[in-house]
This record gives structure tokens, C-alpha cells and sequence, in this order.
């Protein structure tokens, strides 16, 4: 029984956090490693491109909430998410048009472009701020849990109870779907099949007729989709601060990174390796040991290897030793 309890303890607070936060991270990788094994260059607006998306999501959840329209059960953000998403394409469509056309034409060196990216985050992250304002926005509505601790220790009998929230359960179906269909797009489909020749062979693409600026579009809008629906999905399983999307930034990154940079299989199994790292070293690991150990072994500590407010430190750590150790990440992505 004490096995058991310890086993719903773990999973409450370690490993349905981590596969939820590991889907989103996984999401926002996907644009990252994208944008990278197609464009060349890191895109360090990617954080606030979610925000963005998940912004305009924001506001037309407030708007169909005042007209009265809900999905009952589930929050009214997925009905506003197709918006959010055509937003947010036509930013990144208008971004490349007015910013980065430019320099890839000039055919600037990565580094350029990575430093034009920059300016762009902090416009886009002012821009979010201006609109929306600084703080804490939450949008989340209709029911908050799938199941409650409290009912799950009525059904099971244990200590222990199991919450398992709606956004965590709408996060991994949602994750499991958009995967599925990109890498449909990318396998199955002419367009997806343009993007993988001009990733490999960028030269031999153009002499096969491959129209770059058709590739670069369609490399732009599945982008902005994926930007939308990690900003959103995180946004509801936490909430919304335009600052804090900066700040994932750095897990995105790592997890991109870790995967191996330009390869969407990595992407996602890095998202999964950082939520998990992150999780795992910022858990306070005593009311798991109480249940496994004797009672006179039981840790008299909170066993947390870390604070919370390190959580981005660890992302950080795991960048650095896979950056000394294996720069092609655990998947071969391209030598970041």
C-alpha cells in the first residue's frame, strides 16, 4: 500500500506535470528547430511569438466569454485558438516580409540574423505588454479537474490522491495531434517534402525548381501555428504573463538543442528530457521517501536538490554539458 501511495504521489507531482510541460516545450521546439534546419538562423522571437499567439487568443476567449458562448466543460480558448493562430501567422508573415527578407537576401550570415531576431523579441514582447498589460491574465474556464485528488482517494482507498487537471489532459491530446499531423505534412505531402530537400540540400532544391520563397512561407505559417498553440496550451496549464514567455525562451532553446537543433524528432524528445530534468530536480522529494522508507530512515528535510526559482537553471545546465559534450544533440541535429 505504502509502494502505492508512493507511486501516486510521484505521478501527481512528477510525472503528469512533466508530460504536460514536456508537450509544451516539445511544441514551441518544433518552431525552433524548424525555423533553424529551413532559415538557418535562431530565432530568438520565438518566445514572444507564442505570447502573441496566445494573446490574441486571450482576447478573443474575453470577447466570446462576454457574448455568452462557452464549451461547457472545456475552456472556451480552444474555440478562439483558430484565431489566435491566423493572428499570429500574419505577424510572422509580415515579420519575415518587413525584417528578415532582407537580410536573407543580402544573404547575411547567421549571426546577423540571430541579432535581428533579437530586436524583434523585445519589440514583440513591448508590443505584447502595451496591448494586454504586464501582469497575470487568466482565461481559463469550464471544469478545472478531470478527476480530484479527493475523489481519487474516495474510488482508490490510498493515502494519496491523483488530480488530474483538465488543461493537463487537453495539453497532451493536443500535443499528440499536432505532432501526428505535422509529421504527416512533412512525410506525405509535396509542400512537406519541399521543405525537407531545401533543408538538406538548399543548392540541389533550387536546381529542382523548388520555389524558396514558397518554402520559406509555408516554413512561416506552420511556425506561427505551433508558436500559438504551445503559447496557449502553456498559458492554460500555468497562466499568462508576457515576461514569463521570455524566460521560456531558455527551456525552449535547450530543449531544441538537446534534441539536436534542425530536428524535429529531437525537439520533441528534448522537450521531454528538460520538462522532466526541471521537474524532477525541483521536487521536494520527502512525502515520496516517507512512503518507501522505514520510519526510522524517513528524510526529516524537504530532499530538493533545488528551489523552484532555479527551474530555468537547470535547462541551462543541461544546454551547457549537451553544448560540451555532444553538440549535435541526442537525435544528429546539425552542429549548433
Amino acid at each position: 500500500m505504502d509502494f502505492l501511495n508512493a507511486i501516486v504521489a510521484l505521478s501527481n507531482f512528477v510525472l503528469v506535470p512533466a508530460i504536460a510541460y514536456g508537450s509544451q516545450l516539445a511544441l514551441g521546439a518544433l518552431g525552433v528547430t524548424l525555423i533553424y534546419g529551413i532559415l538557418r538562423f535562431s530565432n530568438f522571437a520565438h518566445g514572444d511569438t507564442m505570447a502573441f499567439g496566445t494573446m490574441v487568443t486571450i482576447l478573443m476567449t474575453w470577447w466570446l466569454q462576454s457574448m455568452g458562448v462557452s464549451l461547457g466543460p472545456l475552456p472556451t480558448a480552444l474555440l478562439a485558438l483558430p484565431v489566435g493562430i491566423v493572428g499570429c501567422m500574419a505577424l510572422v508573415l509580415i515579420t519575415d516580409r518587413v525584417v528578415y527578407r532582407f537580410y536573407r537576401e543580402q544573404r547575411a550570415k547567421p549571426v546577423i540574423l540571430v541579432i535581428v531576431s533579437i530586436g524583434v523579441m523585445f519589440i514583440l514582447n513591448g508590443l505584447v505588454r502595451f496591448i494586454i498589460g504586464p501582469g497575470d491574465q487568466r482565461f481559463a474556464d469550464g471544469e478545472r479537474f478531470i478527476i480530484t485528488a479527493f475523489d481519487f482517494r474516495k474510488m482508490t482507498g490510498l493515502q494519496e490522491g491523483l488530480a488530474l487537471k483538465t488543461t493537463q489532459g487537453i495539453t497532451l491530446v493536443t500535443a499528440v495531434i499536432v505532432v501526428a499531423l505535422l509529421f504527416w505534412f512533412l512525410n506525405h505531402t509535396r509542400a512537406g517534402k519541399s521543405m525537407r530537400a531545401y533543408s538538406d540540400n538548399e543548392d540541389l532544391a533550387l536546381l529542382s525548381g523548388i520555389n524558396p520563397d514558397r518554402v520559406v512561407m509555408i516554413t512561416w505559417l506552420i511556425v506561427g501555428a505551433l508558436a500559438t498553440v504551445a503559447g496557449v496550451l502553456y498559458g492554460l496549464d500555468k497562466s499568462f504573463k508576457p515576461f514569463t514567455y521570455l524566460q521560456l525562451l531558455l527551456p525552449v532553446f535547450a530543449s531544441a538543442i538537446v534534441g539536436g537543433l534542425g530536428n524535429p524528432l529531437g525537439a520533441i524528445a528534448g522537450g521531454f528530457v528538460i520538462a522532466f530534468s526541471e521537474v524532477m530536480v525541483t521536487y521536494a522529494w520527502k512525502k515520496v521517501l516517507g512512503h518507501l522508507l522505514p520510519e526510522s530512515l524517513e528524510p526529516s528535510g524537504l530532499v530538493q536538490l533545488l528551489s523552484t526559482d532555479y527551474k530555468f537553471a537547470v535547462s541551462f545546465v543541461i544546454l551547457l554539458i549537451v553544448l560540451l559534450f555532444r553538440p549535435t544533440g541526442l537525435f544528429r541535429g546539425k552542429a549548433v
